[in-house]
């Protein structure tokens, strides 16, 4: 047994099948699934079950895992205490942001971190989708979910508000909803999931004198992009649904109103989580990088100006 078959064992068992494993490693499923076999055969057990959708780990197959993942961190570990000697931190975070709360609220973040780690690569992707972070070679997402997926750490970043909004000149012109049910009848801008009802759900009181409710609503402008939202807000197309750091500033300014802000909404849940891979061997970038953001998060004054309220 050597490091490569150890590192061939922790690649097929993150990935989660051979052929995404093949894929990580540029090599040909039949070429893992050779290796794999050799190293079976001289360990004489069997490490892995193989189905046609998974890979899991046997008993003997997990503990070797786990030494494979310790044995890549500290060899990960000792080349960045070589390469980095006399130098600033180095190194690359390939990051997965949501299109509004990244650009509206992490920009200056990652801008202030770049400026101060000039040497991290920090790769930036502005989307939406609950993505594969093995697959597409995603170190850290950001994203709002009703629950974390399971197989993830999942970093609280705090809650996420939604509100119902209009600019002030469609509020002169129409009336705005005052009742949850009368969004049913209103023309609704916001992001939803293609292919699905929009469904809110709705909250008013606290503990146990909480009330929820849950409308289901068909959109007349739907869009993953919370700034081209805004703009639509703006524009005045109707009643927009989008977390509050989207229009804040236009409330603040009284370009837009809000109602039914006795009702706390919700679309996609309502927490942001940074979410990354178990098990991995994360760089000293990496680190560094969750540390800076979380402390961001937590720290008074954060931006938006009230940070309860994300």
């Amino acid at each position: 047994m050597d490091l490569q078959s150890l590192t061939l064992l922790v690649e097929i068992l993150d990935a989660g099948n051979l052929s995404a494993a093949a894929r990580r490693l540029k090599m040909s499923r039949a070429n893992v699934s050779y290796h794999l076999n050799q190293l079976e055969r001289s360990v004489g057990a069997q490490l892995v079950r193989r189905t046609t959708r998974r890979a899991e780990p046997t008993e003997i197959g997990l503990r070797l895992y786990q030494h494979g993942v310790a044995i890549q961190s500290e060899l990960l570990a000792a080349k960045e205490s070589v390469t980095t000697l006399g130098q600033g931190l180095q190194g690359r975070v390939r990051l997965s942001v949501p299109s509004g709360y990244g650009q509206l609220v992490m920009a200056g973040w990652l801008i202030d971190f770049k400026r101060q780690y000039p040497g991290i690569v920090l790769d930036v992707v502005f989307e939406n989708r609950i993505e594969d972070l093995l697959r597409d070679e995603v170190d850290i997402a950001i994203r709002v979910v009703p629950e974390p997926p399971q197989n993830l750490v999942a970093r609280e970043m705090g809650p996420v508000r939604y509100v119902a909004c209009a600019s002030s000149g469609y509020a002169e012109k129409h009336p705005l909803p005052v009742q949850l049910d009368e969004l049913q009848g209103a023309p609704v801008v916001t992001a939803a999931v293609i292919g699905r009802q929009l469904r809110v759900s709705a909250y008013q009181g606290q503990n146990l004198g909480e009330v929820r409710r849950e409308v289901i609503l068909e959109p007349t402008l739907i869009s993953e992009n919370f700034l081209f939202l805004r703009q639509a807000i703006l524009a005045g197309l109707g009643i927009g649904l989008v977390p509050d750091y989207v229009v804040q500033e236009d409330v603040r300014k009284g370009d837009v109103v809000t109602t039914l802000d006795d009702w706390r909404l919700s679309i996609f849940g309502t927490q942001m989580f940074m979410l990354y891979m178990p098990n991995r061997q994360h760089t000293r970038a990496i680190r560094t990088f969750i540390d800076f953001i979380l402390e961001r998060v937590r720290a008074p004054g954060a931006e938006p100006d009230d940070q309860s309220q994300r």
